[in-house]
């Protein structure tokens, strides 16, 4: 409970202040908006402009390029963390391609894939997929010899090791590290808008800063971080669900 009042506490006193510099004149509303023309802002985003749609847009790209990152990256990081030859084959590039800017690639991805979905969650996957792979794969190599030189012992074969003691030992890192990147998809999402999308929060965003609306800006970015803050929380409880056992 107390980190409950001290989380929002300090939420209060972010508002405060903000409303402080905002309302005293400090900064020019033409900058920055008050919390409360925020707000308008907001309620009219939803009343006027159909706003839940291009929350639920954005929500689709970001699972959609986050779950095919997954799907694709959790294989191949436990099969780089399990195995010493396709650690040596694939490390390397995946570690090059992990610092590679995500945005970089969305000239090629116009080319490629048009302007449409596809390249959307492309850029988002690009940008979790990397990522994904070689944090399981660091979770999977770390996991304890001695369960291992034991199911070796019992007279376990390599793929029954992998199976039955190193994914179920590292499946907890491995959610934590999923739950992680999600987080890290979200910041991918207003890249994946900027350029030919007709609707989400980054498209919103970019048509009211040409209309020099601060108001609606600051609303969509609040809107990105409070999905992401309630995914993030939604992760955390389906992990302690799936491994309470680790949490206990």
């Amino acid at each position: 409970m107390w980190r409950i009042i001290l989380g929002v506490s300090f939420f209060i006193l972010f508002f405060a202040l903000w409303s402080l510099v905002t309302l005293s004149g400090m900064v020019s509303s033409t900058f920055l908006a008050d919390p409360f023309t925020m707000f308008e802002q907001g309620v009219k985003l939803f009343t006027q402009y159909d706003f839940a749609y291009d929350v639920w847009v954005t929500i689709a790209r970001v699972l959609g390029g986050f779950i095919l990152s997954a799907i694709i990256g959790v294989p191949l990081g436990i099969m780089m963390g399990s195995y010493k030859v396709v650690e040596a084959l694939l490390e390397p590039f995946v570690s090059f391609c992990r610092y590679l800017p995500a945005s970089a690639f969305i000239p090629l991805l116009i080319l490629w894939a048009g302007v449409g979905e596809l390249q959307k969650v492309l850029i988002i996957f690009i940008g979790s997929f990397f990522q994904i792979t070689l944090m399981v794969a660091v979770s999977v190599s770390s996991c304890r010899k001695d369960l291992i030189e034991a199911a070796y012992t019992l007279g376990s074969s390599r793929s029954s090791v992998v199976r039955r003691v190193i994914i179920p030992h590292s499946a907890v890192d491995i959610a934590e590290a999923l739950r992680l990147v999600l987080g890290w998809s979200w910041t991918y999402v207003i890249v994946a808008e900027l350029i030919g999308a007709q609707r989400g929060i980054g498209h919103m965003i970019v048509n009211s800063q040409s209309l020099l609306n601060t108001g609606q800006i600051i609303f969509g970015i609040i809107t990105i971080g409070v999905i992401g803050l309630v995914s993030d929380v939604l992760f955390k409880r389906v992990n302690r669900k799936l491994f309470a056992w680790s949490y206990s």
